[in-house]
């Protein structure tokens, strides 16, 4: 999972985009970049770990024009290396482009084997590279011709942006799966057009949310304003439901929806479909979450079981998100480094714990000793998304079916490997109600959400898009979706 986010139109585009990187840091932690165009030439500053780490106020001051997009990543396709990080910005025969991309192409491997084949050397292993290397070899007369006929080459999930010397270019893939909106931001000497993946970016900058992009839909901003057109095939929505399991902001908006209130409705729902054992009579039951990504759903099911909330587990803000760093090892001691157990929150209680996923098992097992060893007289763990099976495809760095415990495990075995007393998980027409109840309540297009219209690959292994044969060898499972 990435971050986009671009400006066009505002005298200080380069800063505007750090601060818009900045909201959008949750979404990928290994590396950042700027390119900025003052209409003739692109200027380019990319640099390992945090937004704030990789540019200094020297650094912006080079980045000159009224217009920009910026990336934060962390890796899916290609390792995590300053070669692979974005934006991308090249000089070709018809002049400069630079690329920023959030999600992955399914087909990058085959495509980049005929690329190559023809000539084509590449500098990355990033499956962004691709997509410049079509563009290059476009024989379309206008630069928007150019990446429509390059996307219609690739198959899978982005939203992208791509700058030129005088326009800025976003782009939806035609099922939708990664976020993408459109905002509008005032300043002394106009209206400047600002596109992101998440809203949040928007109230950090002061920029009014007006829209998400459309699956299929390609918006060029230029000097003479915005036009938007839908240059690819329909095909069904799929947006990825684990958006508002988890990745994207609880305070943003995906699809005009609320983030926060779908994740309360998880956390209801979970109260329905997997009730406190013992029932909640007594007063020695709470519900704790596991911060951040936790909070909403644990509110929401405290809410539902008439059960009090209490924060158990305190979290240094100190620490990045654990399950997007890309070294395991990492992984493991950043659990021990993030959480500390609350003593006078769990003491002698039957301890409801609320946690958005589980993907390997090893950090709930810690976290579930984590609350026994501060006191806790029974831990009872509660998922608010479905058993993780399937590895994603699509953007999510979610690892291979054989280190998904789901995949190889019944709940009860997964029950007694964290040594949780109980485990429970939200069923995936559970997922799908509650997130379809916020959904329809945000729609302004008439249109009904339905189960059909998500992406839940990493659930069902129902994937909606085929994969090119260099894949096979993944333990995967297709579906029509």
């Amino acid at each position: 999972m990435c971050g986009v986010f671009g400006i066009f139109g505002h005298p200080e585009a380069a800063n505007i985009t750090y601060l818009g990187l900045h909201a959008l840091q949750h979404r990928g932690q290994e590396s950042a970049g700027i390119v900025t165009s003052d209409g003739e030439r692109l200027t380019p500053h990319r640099a390992m770990g945090l937004v704030q780490a990789g540019f200094t106020p020297a650094d912006l001051a080079q980045l000159e024009g009224d217009r920009a997009i910026g990336h934060v990543r962390y890796s899916t396709a290609g390792g995590s290396h300053i070669r692979n990080a974005q934006p991308f910005a090249v000089d070709y025969a018809r002049g400069s482009i630079a690329v920023a991309h959030n999600g992955n192409l399914t087909n990058h491997e085959v495509v980049r084997e005929r690329l190559e084949a023809r000539g084509s050397i590449f500098q990355s292993v990033s499956d962004t590279e691709v997509i410049v290397h079509l563009i290059a070899a476009s024989t379309q007369t206008t630069a928007e011709g150019r990446v429509a006929e390059a996307l219609r080459e690739v198959e899978g999930a982005y939203s992208i942006l791509f700058l030129t010397e005088s326009e800025l270019i976003a782009v939806r893939d035609p099922m939708g799966f990664r976020p993408l909106c459109m905002g509008k931001m005032k300043h002394a000497g106009g209206e400047a057009i600002v596109v992101a993946s998440e809203p949040t970016s928007f109230d950090l900058i002061g920029a009014t949310y007006v829209r998400d992009l459309e699956p299929g839909e390609m918006l060029v901003v230029g000097p003479d304003g915005v036009r938007s057109s839908k240059p690819f095939a329909p095909q069904p929505r799929k947006l990825c439901i684990f958006e508002h399991v988890y990745f994207a902001r609880p305070d943003s908006l995906i699809e005009g929806a609320s983030v926060y209130e779908v994740r309360k409705a998880l956390g209801r729902k979970l109260a329905e479909e997997s009730p406190v054992p013992g029932g909640t009579d007594g007063g020695d039951v709470v519900v704790i979450p596991v911060p951040d990504s936790g909070l909403p759903a644990a509110i929401g099911f405290a809410d539902r079981a008439r059960a009090p909330f209490e924060m158990g587990l305190i979290r240094s803000h100190y620490v990045g998100r654990t399950f997007i760093e890309p070294q395991q090892s990492i992984r493991h001691f950043g659990v021990r480094l993030k959480l500390s157990p609350n003593r006078a929150a769990l003491q002698g209680k039957r301890v409801i714990v609320v946690d958005d996923s589980i993907v390997r098992g090893t950090t709930s097992r810690k976290i579930v000793k984590m609350v026994r060893d501060a006191g806790a007289k029974e831990v009872h763990l509660r998922i608010s998304s479905p058993p993780t099976r399937w590895p994603c495809f699509y953007g999510i760095d979610t690892p291979t079916r054989s280190e998904l415990i789901a995949a190889s495990h019944s709940i009860d075995e997964i029950c007694k490997y964290v040594t949780a007393d109980s485990v429970g998980y939200l069923s995936l027409e559970g997922l799908v109600t509650a997130v379809r109840s916020i959904e329809r309540a945000a729609q302004t297009d008439g249109r009904e959400p339905g189960q059909e219209t998500y992406c839940h690959a990493c659930f069902s292994g129902a994937y909606p898009v085929a994969f090119a044969p260099a894949h096979k060898g993944r333990q995967l499972r297709l579906v029509a979706g």
